[in-house]
């Protein structure tokens, strides 16, 4: 490869490592934002079990939800190329 199209796969690499953190950044804000809003409803100074498990088990059902759709979304792409 040259070195022309050595910038260029860096770049893509660069790209693709901030759209992955961008997802993860708004993975985790709307985590917050649905899961808090569900499990807390009288925010205090800390989580009661039930909050803290509530929030927990919304977490992880959010995430997996979310795993699901991304494999499936980038699974369409591939079959589309």
């Amino acid at each position: 490869m040259d070195s022309s199209g050595s910038v260029k796969a860096e770049v893509i690499k660069q790209v693709k490592t901030q759209y992955a953190v961008e997802n993860a950044r708004l993975l985790v804000e709307k985590v917050n934002e649905h899961c808090f809003e569900k499990c807390v409803p009288k925010p205090g100074s800390s989580l009661s079990n039930s909050e803290s498990t509530c929030f927990t088990q919304c977490m992880e059902k959010y995430m997996s939800a979310w795993n699901q759709v991304s494999s499936t979304y980038v699974e369409r792409l591939r079959r589309e190329q």
